[in-house]
Protein backbone atom coordinates (compact mmCIF):
# COMPACT_ATOMS: atom_id res chain seq x y z
CA UNK A 1 0.00 0.00 0.00
CA UNK A 2 1.41 3.84 -0.70
CA UNK A 3 1.40 6.06 1.42
CA UNK A 4 -0.54 9.46 0.88
CA UNK A 5 3.36 11.37 0.32
CA UNK A 6 4.12 8.28 -2.65
CA UNK A 7 0.79 8.68 -4.41
CA UNK A 8 1.25 10.08 -8.01
CA UNK A 9 -0.88 13.84 -8.00
CA UNK A 10 -2.65 12.49 -11.20
CA UNK A 11 -3.61 8.74 -10.24
CA UNK A 12 -7.48 9.49 -10.26
CA UNK A 13 -7.71 7.51 -7.34
CA UNK A 14 -10.01 8.88 -4.71
CA UNK A 15 -9.38 8.15 -0.81
CA UNK A 16 -12.51 6.06 0.76
CA UNK A 17 -13.36 4.69 4.02
CA UNK A 18 -13.12 0.45 3.40
CA UNK A 19 -12.58 -0.46 7.18
CA UNK A 20 -10.79 -3.45 7.54
CA UNK A 21 -10.64 -4.56 4.21
CA UNK A 22 -14.71 -5.76 3.63
CA UNK A 23 -15.11 -3.35 1.07
CA UNK A 24 -18.06 -0.39 1.59
CA UNK A 25 -21.15 -0.57 3.30
CA UNK A 26 -24.13 -0.68 1.60
CA UNK A 27 -27.23 -2.12 1.66
CA UNK A 28 -28.16 -5.49 3.16
CA UNK A 29 -30.99 -6.24 1.37
CA UNK A 30 -31.70 -5.81 -2.16
CA UNK A 31 -34.39 -3.35 -2.68
CA UNK A 32 -36.48 -5.82 -4.76
CA UNK A 33 -36.78 -7.82 -1.73
CA UNK A 34 -39.93 -7.05 0.85
CA UNK A 35 -37.84 -6.99 3.80
CA UNK A 36 -36.12 -3.66 2.17
CA UNK A 37 -39.45 -1.81 2.12
CA UNK A 38 -40.00 0.83 4.86
CA UNK A 39 -43.14 1.09 7.62
CA UNK A 40 -43.91 4.09 5.79
CA UNK A 41 -44.15 2.45 2.74
CA UNK A 42 -45.93 -0.37 4.09
CA UNK A 43 -47.96 1.81 5.55
CA UNK A 44 -48.84 3.53 2.56
CA UNK A 45 -49.64 0.40 0.34
CA UNK A 46 -52.51 -0.31 3.16
CA UNK A 47 -54.12 3.06 2.73
CA UNK A 48 -54.00 2.64 -1.22
CA UNK A 49 -55.38 -1.13 -1.17
CA UNK A 50 -58.47 0.64 1.28
CA UNK A 51 -59.06 3.39 -1.06
CA UNK A 52 -58.68 1.43 -4.69
CA UNK A 53 -61.13 -0.93 -3.34
CA UNK A 54 -63.40 1.75 -2.29
CA UNK A 55 -63.00 3.86 -5.50
CA UNK A 56 -63.93 1.34 -7.29
CA UNK A 57 -67.55 0.78 -5.69
CA UNK A 58 -67.70 4.65 -5.26
CA UNK A 59 -66.09 6.48 -8.03
CA UNK A 60 -68.61 8.97 -8.67
CA UNK A 61 -68.54 9.89 -5.09
CA UNK A 62 -64.85 10.21 -4.20
CA UNK A 63 -63.69 11.65 -7.33
CA UNK A 64 -62.33 14.97 -5.89
CA UNK A 65 -61.31 13.42 -2.27
CA UNK A 66 -57.79 13.45 -1.88
CA UNK A 67 -56.00 10.96 0.86
CA UNK A 68 -52.75 12.01 2.80
CA UNK A 69 -50.59 10.50 5.13
CA UNK A 70 -48.77 12.14 7.82
CA UNK A 71 -46.57 10.58 10.54
CA UNK A 72 -47.74 12.51 13.68
CA UNK A 73 -51.07 14.69 14.47
CA UNK A 74 -50.76 18.54 14.16
CA UNK A 75 -49.83 20.08 18.04
CA UNK A 76 -53.59 21.36 18.76
CA UNK A 77 -54.89 22.34 21.92
CA UNK A 78 -58.42 21.17 20.79
CA UNK A 79 -59.76 18.88 17.94
CA UNK A 80 -63.28 19.54 16.10
CA UNK A 81 -65.30 17.05 15.76
CA UNK A 82 -63.24 16.73 11.95
CA UNK A 83 -60.73 14.32 13.98
CA UNK A 84 -61.30 10.87 14.74
CA UNK A 85 -60.00 10.06 18.58
CA UNK A 86 -58.80 7.11 20.33
CA UNK A 87 -58.91 8.49 23.58
CA UNK A 88 -56.90 11.98 23.50
CA UNK A 89 -54.88 10.85 20.30
CA UNK A 90 -56.01 11.84 16.74
CA UNK A 91 -56.33 8.75 14.43
CA UNK A 92 -57.27 10.60 11.07
CA UNK A 93 -59.22 14.25 10.09
CA UNK A 94 -61.45 15.19 7.66
CA UNK A 95 -60.77 18.19 6.07
CA UNK A 96 -64.22 19.05 4.17
CA UNK A 97 -63.96 20.86 0.88
CA UNK A 98 -64.15 24.95 0.94
CA UNK A 99 -65.59 26.54 -1.87
CA UNK A 100 -64.49 29.94 -2.85
CA UNK A 101 -62.00 31.47 -4.64
CA UNK A 102 -59.22 28.65 -4.28
CA UNK A 103 -61.47 25.67 -4.09
CA UNK A 104 -59.70 22.98 -2.15
CA UNK A 105 -60.78 19.24 -2.39
CA UNK A 106 -62.01 17.23 0.62
CA UNK A 107 -59.40 15.36 2.30
CA UNK A 108 -59.07 12.83 4.61
CA UNK A 109 -55.47 12.80 6.61
CA UNK A 110 -54.37 9.46 8.39
CA UNK A 111 -51.92 9.80 11.22
CA UNK A 112 -49.32 6.84 10.51
CA UNK A 113 -47.30 6.73 13.90
CA UNK A 114 -50.62 6.49 16.16
CA UNK A 115 -52.46 3.71 13.52
CA UNK A 116 -49.11 2.06 13.88
CA UNK A 117 -48.73 1.94 18.11
CA UNK A 118 -52.44 0.66 18.26
CA UNK A 119 -52.23 -2.03 16.18
CA UNK A 120 -50.46 -5.55 17.33
CA UNK A 121 -49.51 -7.15 13.62
CA UNK A 122 -49.41 -6.23 10.17
CA UNK A 123 -52.89 -7.93 9.59
CA UNK A 124 -54.11 -5.93 12.25
CA UNK A 125 -52.66 -2.35 10.98
CA UNK A 126 -54.25 -3.23 7.43
CA UNK A 127 -57.51 -3.92 9.60
CA UNK A 128 -57.37 -0.76 11.91
CA UNK A 129 -55.80 1.68 8.67
CA UNK A 130 -59.53 -0.21 6.54
CA UNK A 131 -61.58 1.00 9.82
CA UNK A 132 -60.19 4.17 9.93
CA UNK A 133 -60.39 4.98 6.43
CA UNK A 134 -64.69 3.56 5.86
CA UNK A 135 -65.36 6.16 8.72
CA UNK A 136 -63.69 9.05 7.50
CA UNK A 137 -65.49 8.62 4.27
CA UNK A 138 -68.88 7.34 5.93
CA UNK A 139 -68.25 10.99 8.12
CA UNK A 140 -67.90 12.64 4.53
CA UNK A 141 -70.87 11.10 2.53
CA UNK A 142 -73.09 11.78 5.13
CA UNK A 143 -73.48 7.53 5.44
CA UNK A 144 -73.64 4.99 8.25
CA UNK A 145 -69.75 3.16 7.70
CA UNK A 146 -71.88 -0.33 7.64
CA UNK A 147 -72.96 0.27 4.17
CA UNK A 148 -69.29 0.91 2.81
CA UNK A 149 -67.74 -1.81 4.67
Amino acid sequence: MTSPENRRPGSGRRAHRDRHGRGLRGRLVPATVPLARTKAEIFDDLVLDTVESLERRFAKELAGVEFAVEDVPPDLNVYDSDVLEDGEVPLARLLPGRPGRQEAPPRIVLYRRPLEFRAMDREDLADLVHDVIIEQVANLLGVDPDELS
